[in-house]
């Protein structure tokens, strides 16, 4: 065996050393670098950092898509939220979530003394006006007979009035809640509309109070429609004319995909919110299929008719201290930066009100990467170039400039 390795080493060393001595492949040509003329970056024909710029034709100015975060909520002209009137336990649950009910549904029933006092006090009401309306008859005959006077007789007429009034009114507090004849202390809770059960919060034999409602407190139960929501946008103060009653929407949702739904504004708040600056528009959608849940996040997409300008996406512009630049080409592979005033700004697209034309094109896809080439070319140009005036985001500041938005 040692024979046999000592027969192969110096063949394999020999390979070995031949490998290190082969010389290394030649290097591909270099592309040569674009050079500044002027206020103008040029590139050689078939550049390969031309193929990276990404370019977009100026349109003229005309309807955009405003995309304004929103909110579905419940329909609250079609939602009743019940909370106890009195003081009781819970004795039986006759509704759940997800259940239709009619007004007059009993939802549950509840154990209440504090009812049992309402309704006994109903009752000495209504005893009252008995014995008032027996006493006034009394009055009538005595009187009619010559026996008692007159004022006698329309002081019985007062006390029996006034407690009608009383038996009226108690009776109708007990109505008002479900209670009928007699002292039960069982305390219904019933529903005043048509729709569903879509949120329950209370068990058997929970306690319940008057004062467990208010903001902040969840309703023992809350009866919507679901066909119908309502839709909570923030709006940008400049959406303000826009936004009205009476505009139509388009609403779209990360949950449902490729799915569009129409809505209509109803109203438009007359103050911007301190916390979010924003202004408060609530609009209707309708969910006849019940795709839509309450409180999903949703995007309302509004048509915004433009002026005079011209529209170009938001990555093609860029912000050098408190102006604003393009990059427009004005032969192929021949850059100039050009500064430009702005009449819309939006998430997707800008609309450029003075420094640009419909019909030019401008840099749109990485464009940091052409201002940092401008700044490269412009420095390796030396003194001929520092001798001309400042042009553009390329020229002074060493970092490249920050873009308007998110590049794509």
């Amino acid at each position: 065996m040692n024979r046999l390795l000592s027969l192969l080493a110096p063949p394999a060393l020999a390979l070995a050393l031949a490998g290190c001595n082969e010389a290394p492949p030649p290097a591909a040509p270099q592309a040569p670098a674009p050079i500044m003329q002027g206020n103008q970056l040029r590139f050689p024909a078939g550049h390969p950092q031309l193929a990276l710029l990404g370019l977009s034709t100026a349109a003229p100015g005309r309807s955009v898509a405003v995309e304004l975060p929103a909110r579905l909520v419940w329909n609250e002209e079609r939602t009743q939220r019940i909370y106890p009137a009195f003081a009781g336990r819970v004795t039986a649950i006759k509704a759940d979530v997800g259940q239709p009910v009619k007004p007059g549904t009993l939802l549950a029933q509840l154990a209440s003394p504090d009812f049992g006092v309402a309704q006994a006090d109903t009752a000495k009401a209504q005893a009252d006006m008995h014995l008032t309306q027996k006493a006034l008859q009394r009055q009538r005959e005595l009187f009619e007979a010559g026996i008692v006077a007159r004022k006698d007789l329309e002081q019985s007429e007062a006390d029996a009035a006034r407690a009608q009034a009383e038996g009226q009114r108690a009776d109708a507090r007990t109505r008002l809640y479900g209670g009928g004849a007699g002292v039960n202390q069982q305390l219904g809770l019933l529903s005043t509309i048509s729709g569903t059960v879509v949120e329950r919060n209370l068990n058997p034999g929970q306690e319940v109070r008057p004062d467990q409602s208010g903001p902040g407190v969840p309703a023992l139960f809350v009866i919507s429609d679901p066909t119908s929501l309502w839709v909570q946008i923030d709006a940008r103060d400049s959406e303000a004319g826009t936004l009205q009653a009476g505009t139509t929407f388009e609403l779209t949702l990360a949950a449902l995909p490729g799915q569009t739904f129409q809505g209509r504004v109803t109203a438009v708040s007359d103050f911007i919110d301190p916390s979010t600056r924003t202004i408060k528009v609530r609009g209707v959608v309708a969910n006849p299929d019940r795709r839509l849940k309450a409180e999903m996040l949703a995007t309302a997409r509004v048509e915004r008719q433009l002026g005079s300008g011209v529209l170009v996406p938001a990555s093609a512009v860029v912000l050098r201290g408190v102006k604003q630049w393009v990059f427009v080409q004005v032969q192929p592979g021949v850059f100039e930066p050009r500064e430009v005033q702005l009449s819309y700004e939006g998430p997707r697209e800008i609309v450029v009100s003075r420094g640009l034309e419909a019909g030019e094109q401008v840099v749109s896809n990485n464009v940091l990467l052409l201002a940092r080439m401008f700044k490269v070319a412009n420095d390796e140009a030396g003194p001929a170039a520092d001798a001309q005036p400042a042009q553009g985001p390329s020229q002074g500041a060493a970092k490249a400039p920050a873009a308007k938005a998110s590049q794509p």
